[in-house]
């Protein structure tokens, strides 16, 4: 897309349910003169291929049919769901920050007639406010409008964009700081905020929930301005059976956490919450400062003492994903892996920069394996160096002993930023196995879909995702045989259309 396209797309009027502001392309092109992140995303557009998958959308994605390559398995049927940052400008000014970017669900469902698409906002309070000015007038995470509207809670910044979870019944659209925002599964039209208690209502819950073989939920919530951890247990029906509030000092970024049998596990990077630079105005993201010097901390909290915590010393450096924790109980320990950066370059810089329609090359993300000594306190940390994110398990084992991680994987891209390939790798033997979609192909984040009547054996099951295709200008959803990956995809679905690349997705079976 050129610039003049995409500034026309940009300023076109929008077609969402409710009370929508229209815009005029003249009004739209004096807010791109002014607005630099705008303009350097549209002039750098006839550069960079990889850029549409950051262009964002301005409506909803109607239904469409995808073409099918190969045979999908009988037992695969049902709905792949992703979230992820879909409304990048509004009115010609564009978002800072990768994470600005309001929520759009997308379902793919897969039925015996085939696989269809569609995608719908999550109508938060936020995306209708923003909706009905015609220009941003919410505060995002990393951008703050000059006129923006006084906030009367977390829930006025929500974008729900980050994850979507199944459980109690429920479909729900994930964030960071504020309430999980229910959906319809089959219409993805939004029902509103779950309130999980009143004295809870609106607390941050965050994206990364765990579901526990029984059903039972745990997650978490971070109160940055007021240095709380948030901890919430709920029954597999969606009953709140526990809530617990932890003052944490010098509170970190945290973006996930783990489950074990008997403990949960925070990994606190030392990006952490200046006060001071939250009253004078700056954005969330920038009232963060990075203090290497305090390590990286990890708080281990017992599940039936969630008062009684334990703290571990690890090397400074970053993570956004945990892949999974389990109890070595002959050795006392805990096993951990998760997803290591040296620094946060990343959430500082990197997401910015493809904002602007920039992209650095520099350190490697890679794969950390951690042991917590819980009888003498200690910590230790082994690294992989391949550069990975996205980590995922097969769910029959989460918070216990598993052998296979699934991981996105970057090879060779060229200058571009995202991943090329997937990968399993055995944490016991370190031997991986991987397929590349190659350097023209974007990949997001694949996930594990236990076979239906299978042997039950981890690993028994298929890994599917999504990708975007750079030179056909079209979304690839790809199933694998997960434990063959390097066979390549065993069937594979072709939409005529681009999405914005999202973060997180699940599969529901049918």
């Amino acid at each position: 897309m050129n610039r003049r396209n995409f500034i026309a797309g940009a300023a076109g009027a929008l077609t969402f349910s409710g009370a929508i502001a229209a815009e005029t392309v003249a009004e739209t092109a004096a807010a791109e003169a002014t607005d630099p992140v705008f303009k350097a995303f549209a002039d750098a557009l006839p550069q960079h291929s990889w850029q549409m998958g950051y262009e964002g959308l301005q409506a909803d994605a109607a239904p469409m049919t995808l073409s099918l390559r190969g045979q999908m398995p009988r037992g695969l049927r049902g709905a792949l769901y992703r979230n992820g940052p879909s409304r990048h400008s509004i009115g010609g000014v564009r978002y800072h920050h990768l994470f600005d970017g309001d929520g759009m669900v997308q379902k793919y469902e897969i039925t015996d007639a085939g696989i269809t698409h569609r995608g719908k906002f999550v109508r938060t309070e936020k995306f209708i406010a923003d909706s009905k000015a015609g220009k941003p007038v919410r505060q995002t995470f990393g951008t703050n409008p000059p006129d923006a509207q006084p906030i009367t809670g977390p829930d006025s910044l929500n974008v729900a964009n980050t994850s979507v979870v199944s459980h109690g019944g429920e479909l729900m659209a994930l964030w960071e700081g504020g309430s999980a925002i229910k959906l319809d599964a089959q219409t993805l039209d939004t029902l509103g905020p779950k309130v999980l208690s009143p004295e809870y209502a609106g607390m941050a819950f965050s994206a990364h929930p765990k579901i526990e073989r029984d059903g039972t939920l745990w997650n978490f919530g971070v109160t940055s301005h007021l240095g709380l951890l948030s901890v919430y247990r709920i029954a597999p029906s969606g009953e709140v059976l526990k809530t617990e509030t932890i003052k944490v000092r010098d509170i970190a970024m945290v973006h996930d956490f783990a489950v074990t049998e008997q403990h949960l596990v925070f990994l606190l990077p030392p990006l952490v919450f200046d006060r001071d630079r939250a009253r004078s105005g700056e954005t969330f993201l920038d009232c963060h400062v990075w203090k290497p010097q305090l390590g990286m901390r990890v708080l281990v909290l017992p599940k039936d003492h969630l008062d009684q915590p334990q703290w571990f010393d690890l090397p400074a450096g970053f993570v956004f994903h945990v892949g999974n924790a389990w109890e070595d109980t002959t050795a006392g320990t805990i096993r951990l892996d998760y997803i290591r950066s040296p620094d946060a370059w990343s959430p500082l810089h990197g997401l910015r920069d493809v904002m602007s329609g920039r992209f650095e090359r520099t350190g490697n993300a890679g794969i950390a394996f951690v042991g917590l000594n819980l009888k003498t306190g200690r910590a230790n940390q082994t690294l992989v160096n391949q550069e990975t994110e996205f980590p995922r398990v097969d769910p029959r084992v989460v918070g216990v002993k598993h052998s296979q991680l699934f991981t996105t994987l970057r090879l060779d891209t060229g200058p571009r930023p995202g991943f090329d390939a997937v990968m399993r790798m055995d944490v016991a033997s370190g031997k991986t196995d991987r397929y590349r979609y190659g350097t023209d192909v974007m990949v997001e984040e694949h996930v594990f879909v236990p076979k239906p009547g299978g042997s039950g054996k981890e690993g028994d099951g298929w890994l599917v995702g999504t990708a975007l295709d750079l030179k056909k200008k079209a979304m690839l959803l790809s199933v694998f045989d997960a434990m063959h990956l390097s066979k390549g995809p065993i069937a594979q679905a072709t939409m005529d259309r681009v999405m914005p690349l999202g973060f997180h997705s699940i599969f529901v079976g049918a």
